[in-house]
C-alpha cells in the first residue's frame, strides 16, 4: 500500500502493470476489429464510431496508469 510518499508498493505496481497489459490488449483488439470491418465492407458506422470512442477511453486510461508508474520527475 502507498504510504503517502508518492511511491507505489510492489503489489500496487504489479496490479497497474496487469491492468495496463489488459487495456493494451483490448485496444489492439478493437483496432483489428475496426480495420476488419472497414476492409470487409461490413462497416456499420455507428458500431465503428462506438468502437473508436472505446479506444479513446482506453487510451486515456492507459496514459493515466503509465503516469502513475512513471511520475513526472520535474514537479
Amino acid at each position: 500500500m502507498n504510504s503517502g510518499s508518492g511511491r507505489l508498493g510492489n503489489e500496487e505496481e504489479e496490479a497497474i502493470r496487469r491492468e495496463l497489459a489488459d487495456l493494451r490488449h483490448e485496444h489492439r483488439d478493437l483496432d483489428a476489429a475496426i480495420a476488419f470491418m472497414l476492409e470487409s465492407n461490413r462497416a456499420d458506422a455507428i458500431r465503428i464510431q462506438r468502437m473508436k470512442k472505446r479506444k479513446l477511453v482506453l487510451k486515456d486510461r492507459i496514459a493515466r496508469l503509465e503516469d502513475r508508474l512513471l511520475p513526472d520527475i520535474i514537479a
